[in-house]
């Protein structure tokens, strides 16, 4: 059965970024220009990073962590230059009043007003991911995070190559690209995840791809907690599932590339309210609907593109929005 979207979703989209017809793909990382954020993260007093404060160079994870541990209090502004192979060799826990660290991964917890930005010939976080836990005002910018593993070795993050939780406000990611190499199986978990109430995020311009699962929008059916997403102009490419999983909340998703969505895409369940326009998918199955569960979710659309679509029939517990989806 497909569901109409509420009043209360189109009130909300409204006043967030609108998308063009044009889809236009990620650019390379060395040619993205700081900008601003977009979407859902320009709400709730906006999201700026470390906008106005100092300026720091690291090349390693203990040099990151340095540099939220060296600031005057956990909400000083910095925006950290990062460029080079960061992993678990160059990774260490740094103590100190203005930051929570731990090694093994990058942990921005209980902390704001910070940038992470790759510049040079670049930054890739190598199996290695990064944590974002009890914190507010988060840019992240033109970075790789590659191959973070939940099983195996060396693990990092619960798997995740970039994770929110726990009252998490205000995060920009713009510019990055997130791979595995693989699925749960070959011990990797989601590439974006938020969960455990977190709410105002952006993800734009940027690739994910070659992953079991792309990412979700809270842990369970009762973690509804988590909402006002945006998701533009990204790439998703040979993802199994969950690109994104939406578990309650509000999510603006448009002007998007899907390709090789292999088993389900955008998945809208337990009351989850998706806008979803202008965006293009190819050679993909089951590209929206509510999947996996009879807690069924909303969407509205417009302006989309099908490309060698497949769907599957409707159960009780698959609800597919095609083959001529409707809001």
């Amino acid at each position: 059965m497909r569901r109409t979207v509420t009043r209360r979703l189109l009130a909300a989209v409204a006043t967030a970024a609108v998308g063009a017809a044009i889809i236009t793909l990620p650019t390379p990382h060395a040619s993205a220009a700081p900008g601003t954020a977009t979407g859902y993260a320009t709400r709730n007093g906006g999201t700026t990073g470390g906008a106005g404060g100092q300026t720091v160079r690291a090349t390693t994870g203990t040099a990151i962590h340095a540099a939220l541990c060296g600031r005057a209090s956990s909400s000083t502004p910095i925006i950290i230059q990062v460029e080079g192979t960061i992993n678990h060799g160059n990774t260490s826990k740094v103590s100190g009043k203005s930051c929570n660290t731990a090694a093994g991964l990058i942990e921005l917890k209980q902390i704001s007003n910070v940038t992470i930005v790759g510049v040079g010939s670049g930054a890739t976080f190598d199996q290695l991911g990064i944590h974002i836990r009890e914190a507010r005002n988060i840019v992240i910018q033109n970075v790789t995070i590659r191959n973070v593993k939940k099983s195996g070795s060396p693990t990092s993050n619960g798997g995740d190559a970039i994770s929110m939780e726990r009252n998490v406000r205000n995060v920009w990611v713009d510019h990055v690209t997130l791979e595995a190499s693989g699925g749960e199986s070959q011990g990797y978990d989601g590439l974006f995840d938020m969960k455990d109430d977190t709410q105002y995020v952006t993800l734009s311009y940027s690739i994910l791809r070659n992953s079991g699962r792309g990412g979700l929008i809270g842990s369970g059916e009762s973690d509804l907690s988590n909402s006002y997403v945006t998701f533009h102009h990204n790439l998703y490419e040979n993802i199994d599932s969950r690109a994104p999983l939406l578990r309650g909340g509000t999510a603006h998703l448009y002007n998007n590339h899907y390709v090789r969505l292999n088993e389900s895409g955008i998945n809208s369940r337990a009351g989850a309210q998706a806008k979803v326009e202008n965006n293009y998918f190819k050679d993909s199955r089951d590209v929206l609907g509510t999947f996996y569960t009879s807690a069924t979710g909303y969407w509205q659309v417009s302006g989309n593109t099908f490309d060698n679509v497949t769907w599957s029939s409707p159960s009780n517990e698959n609800r597919p929005a095609g083959p001529n989806p409707q809001s």
